[in-house]
């Protein structure tokens, strides 16, 4: 058994896609009308037969809730693998991007955590 999919709730689909797509550098995988909102999902290009991640929108009443609970407690509701928190994190902050954590060494790991405009916290790790 393997992840196929897994999502972050976002408020708006196409301002998610600019940001996973232009800011964070995935690829865009599907993008299939579904009434009012889309199956949108994106990839990593290094892997781009690997995990899709569904940027599914925030429309059922339970979201907002759970979203706000998670960014007032600093929980991210995703976590990326990067090669090096440290340079990626001075990547994106040149793109204008805000973390609400800076890098932070704990052992093997390094973290940050950044705010993907879309109503999430998304950590990214790298661990050695």
């Amino acid at each position: 058994m393997k992840i196929y999919v897994t999502s972050v709730f976002v408020d708006d689909q196409d301002k998610a896609l600019r940001f996973y797509t232009d800011v964070l550098g995935f690829v865009k995988k599907h993008d299939i009308p579904l009434g009012a909102a889309r199956w949108l999902t994106v990839v990593s290009p290094e892997d781009p037969d690997g995990t899709e991640l569904l940027l599914e929108p925030s429309g059922h009443p339970a979201v907002p809730p759970y979203k706000t609970a998670l960014v007032e407690d600093g929980i991210p509701a995703a976590s990326f693998a990067v090669d090096d928190v440290r340079a990626e994190f001075d990547r994106l902050r040149e793109l204008g991007v805000r973390f609400t954590q800076e890098p932070l060494e704990m052992g093997t790991v390094t973290t940050a955590v950044l705010d993907d405009t879309c109503g999430n916290l998304i950590q990214i790790v790298h661990s050695q």
